[in-house]
C-alpha cells in the first residue's frame, strides 16, 4: 500500500509506500502505469536507499527495476537495477552543414550510414564472418585500450570470457538503438546515435545479477522482488562488480565514439553532400549506469536506470521517437532529482502491444518526411508506442533547459 500527494508548490508528485522511503515523481501530465508504481515501491523499501527514489517523466515498468528511475544507495548496489545494457546512452555532434546543403533525396545518406555501421541482430556475426569486413584500424586500436582490464576480469570470472567484445565494438545493435541525421531550430545538421555496451555488457550484467541472487539465497535475505538482489559493500563480489560495470560503461562510451566517427565519414562520402566539419560541442552521455556521487552530505552510489545526469551546466540528450522531436538540454542541477532528468519519451506500451495495435501504414504516416525503415520489423518502435515527448519535457522543466530542438530527417534502425 502507498499514498500519493499532489502539492501545487512542488514540481513533483510525492508517493509514500508503507515501510519505504518516499518516491518523488516528475510525472505531472504524463501517465504512469500501475506496474511501474508497484515496482518503484519495491525499490523504495530497500533498507539502503538514501533519502528517496526519484522517478523521471518517462518512467515505465522495466526488467529488474523501473525504467526512468534514479536510485541512490549507501553501501550496496543492485545489479539488476543497472541492468544488462550497461552504459547505454546517447551521443550527438553538430556539423557545419545546414538543410540547404543536403541532397533532395536522403536515401543515399541512409544507405551510406547503413553500410558503414554494422547494425541489426546479426551485426557482430556478420562482421566476424567478413560481410562487413574485419574491424577497422580505429576499432582495433580502441580495443587495445580496453582489452587488458577485460582480460583480468574474465580470468577471474571465466563465465564472461567468451562474450563478444571487439566484434561488437563500433556496432549499433537493434531494438531502440538508432542513428539519426537531424536538423535543429536553425536548420543546422546534427548527427545523433543511441547504443551501449552490446553483447559484452549483457554478458557481464546477466552474470553479476545471478551472482547477487545466489548471495541473497545463501544469506536468506527476504526481498520484495528477486530482481532487487544486491551486493553489499565489502562483500565477495562487490568490488569486482564495480570494476566490471565501470569497464562496460567505458566500452559503451567508446562504442558510441567509434560509430560517430564512422557516421561522419559515411556522410562525407555520400552522393551530393558538400565538404563539412564537425564542431567541438559533442555530447556523449550514459543513461543506464551507476556512479559514485555525493548527495545530501553522503557518498552514495547513484543508479540511473533510464535517466541522464543533469548537473548544473551539464549537457545531455533527451531523444523522442522515430517521428518526434529530440532535445539537447542543459542540466539545472536540481538536488531533489539527484541532478537527473529523463532519458527519452518512455514507452507508453509494450513492444507486443505496439505490434498488435499498429500497422505498417500507421507507421508510415507517423514517420512521413523521415528517411527510415517503414516495415513490420520496426512497428514496435513506431512513435505512438512512446509517450508524448512534449509532455515529458514539460514535466521536467525544473530539471533541464532546452538548448537545441532537433527533428530527424534520416533514421537508421537495427
Amino acid at each position: 500500500m502507498s499514498s500519493a500527494k499532489r502539492d501545487p508548490e512542488t514540481p513533483y508528485e510525492l508517493q509514500q509506500p508503507d515501510g519505504g522511503v518516499p518516491i518523488k515523481r516528475w510525472t505531472r501530465g504524463v501517465p504512469v502505469d500501475g506496474s511501474a508504481l508497484r515496482q518503484l515501491e519495491n525499490v523504495a523499501r530497500m533498507p539502503f536507499v538514501h533519502g528517496w527514489v526519484a522517478a523521471m517523466p518517462d518512467v515505465h515498468y522495466g526488467i529488474g527495476a523501473t525504467v526512468g528511475s534514479v536510485i541512490p544507495t549507501r553501501g550496496a548496489i543492485i545489479p539488476a537495477a543497472v541492468g544488462v545494457d550497461i552504459g547505454c546512452g546517447m551521443m550527438a555532434v553538430q556539423t557545419t552543414l545546414d538543410a540547404r546543403a543536403l541532397p533532395d533525396s536522403l536515401g543515399g545518406i541512409r544507405s551510406a550510414i547503413e553500410q558503414a555501421v554494422p547494425h541489426g541482430r546479426t551485426s557482430g556475426r556478420r562482421r566476424d564472418r567478413g560481410s562487413w569486413g574485419s574491424p577497422p584500424p580505429r576499432v582495433a586500436d580502441a580495443w587495445k585500450r580496453l582489452k587488458r582490464p577485460y582480460e583480468r576480469l574474465s580470468k577471474q570470472h571465466k563465465k564472461v570470457a567468451k562474450a563478444n567484445t571487439v566484434v561488437h565494438l563500433g556496432t549499433l545493435g537493434t531494438g531502440n538503438h538508432f542513428i539519426e541525421v537531424c536538423l535543429d531550430e536553425q536548420e543546422r545538421v546534427w548527427f545523433m546515435l543511441h547504443s551501449g555496451s552490446r553483447g559484452v555488457g549483457n554478458r557481464l550484467g546477466s552474470y553479476f545479477i545471478e551472482l547477487a541472487r545466489e548471495d541473497m539465497r545463501r544469506l536468506q535475505r527476504n526481498l520484495p522482488d528477486q530482481n532487487l538482489a544486491y551486493f553489499e559493500e565489502g562483500s565477495e563480489h562487490f568490488e569486482d562488480y564495480v570494476a566490471a560495470v565501470g569497464w562496460a560503461q567505458e566500452f559503451a562510451r567508446t562504442n558510441r565514439e567509434l560509430m560517430m566517427e564512422a557516421v561522419v565519414e559515411a556522410v562525407r562520402g555520400a552522393p551530393g553532400v558538400p565538404s563539412f566539419r564537425t564542431l567541438s560541442s559533442a555530447v556523449n552521455c550514459h543513461h543506464n549506469y551507476v556512479a559514485r556521487e555525493r548527495h545530501y552530505g553522503a557518498e552514495v552510489f547513484v543508479t540511473r536506470k533510464g535517466a541522464v545526469r543533469a548537473g548544473a551546466g551539464e549537457l545531455g540528450i533527451i531523444p523522442g521517437s522515430m517521428g518526434a522531436r529530440s532535445f539537447i538540454v542543459r542540466g539545472k542541477g536540481n538536488p531533489e532529482s539527484f541532478c537527473s532528468c529523463s532519458h527519452g519519451a518512455g514507452r507508453a506500451m509494450s513492444r507486443t502491444e505496439a505490434r498488435r495495435r499498429f500497422t505498417v501504414d500507421d507507421h508510415a504516416r507517423a514517420t512521413a518526411g523521415v528517411e527510415c525503415r517503414k516495415d513490420e520489423g520496426v512497428i514496435d518502435e513506431t512513435p505512438a508506442a512512446y509517450k508524448p515527448i512534449d509532455k515529458v519535457m514539460a514535466a521536467q522543466a525544473d530539471l533541464v533547459e532546452v538548448v537545441h530542438t532537433l527533428r530527424q530527417v534520416v533514421c537508421v534502425k537495427g
